[in-house]
């Protein structure tokens, strides 16, 4: 099967910072790095490095032809990536000496997608494949209903959160995908537990705790994380949900992807960087942890 995905590319600005700024501090930082980034981006290169057959659906501009020649490195299927008028995506990222970081986000041309252009991607995809959405782009909706009616599983990880979008996705979702704060932000906006949501899989991460996987009609199960040195959180997510993708798409139990999903995220947070550090099928398999 292919993994369709309407997703953001950004260019990731990092700063290696001593801490991260306060309100009006100007801060020295000690490093500048340029990653391939954005959750879509994110997410196609961890389900490509996973095994899976990944179509990413976006946009960059004239600026960013090397992030789409970058993504075809991965092994990303970027035919369906226009190039825009307008500049680029970008982010900045500040990472502190504990990993932990903050973001400044420039959407740019990833809210340049045209309903044409996603038309025409979706109409090359089988019933059974997988569509994967994020808060970063524009036609969230649009693709969401699409992928119902062509009968694909339609995935939907909600970030950056905002209450709004996800409850105007809701009603097309098979699979939700959030972290322990958007749950609560989520319960708060629905009035309802994530658990309780008329859809089928509910997956929620819990950081350092590891996730929590519901399937409607059947007990929670909880997966722990495994115990690592974090020096960059970056990335972590989106590598953990591309991962869980690319178990769908290969036809594991999910109990068996959100395990290797796990495995994925714990090396990411090792690491500086984004989407080119993201790492392969290989290296998640052969990882030790304590």
């Amino acid at each position: 099967m292919t993994i369709w995905n309407l997703g953001s590319i950004n260019a990731d600005m990092i700063y290696d910072v001593p801490h991260l700024p306060g309100p009006g501090e100007t801060l020295s930082a000690n490093r500048l790095d340029r990653f391939l980034g954005g959750k879509g981006a994110n997410m196609s290169v961890a389900a490509a490095r996973a095994g899976a057959r990944v179509a990413h659906i976006g946009a960059v501009g004239r600026d960013g032809r090397w992030a789409r020649e970058r993504l075809t490195e991965y092994g990303v299927d970027t035919r369906h990536i226009a190039e825009a008028e307008i500049p680029t995506g970008h982010a900045i990222i500040a990472v502190d000496a504990d990993g932990e970081n903050n973001i400044i986000l420039f959407p740019g041309s990833n809210h340049a997608i045209s309903q044409d252009q996603l038309g025409q991607a979706l109409s090359s995809a089988s019933r059974g494949d997988l569509l994967v959405m994020q808060n970063e782009t524009n036609l969230q909706v649009e693709a969401a209903k699409m992928g119902r009616e062509l009968g694909l599983t339609v995935c939907y990880a909600a970030a950056p959160f905002q209450a709004e979008a996800v409850q105007a996705v809701l009603p097309y979702l098979d699979f939700l995908i959030l972290n322990e704060i958007e749950a609560d932000q989520l319960r708060q906006a629905t009035g309802q537990e994530v658990s309780d949501l008329d859809v089928q899989h509910v997956i929620v991460t819990l950081g350092s705790k590891g996730a929590r996987y519901h399937v409607r009609g059947a007990e929670d199960s909880e997966f722990p994380a495994h115990k690592v040195q974090a020096v960059d959180t970056t990335g972590a997510g989106d590598t953990f949900t591309g991962y869980v993708l690319a178990g769908m798409d290969r036809g594991m139990p999910l109990a068996q992807a959100i395990s290797q999903a796990n495995r994925a995220a714990a090396l990411m947070v090792t690491r500086h960087g984004t989407a080119d550090v993201i790492p392969d099928l290989k290296e998640v398999r052969e990882a030790r942890f304590d």
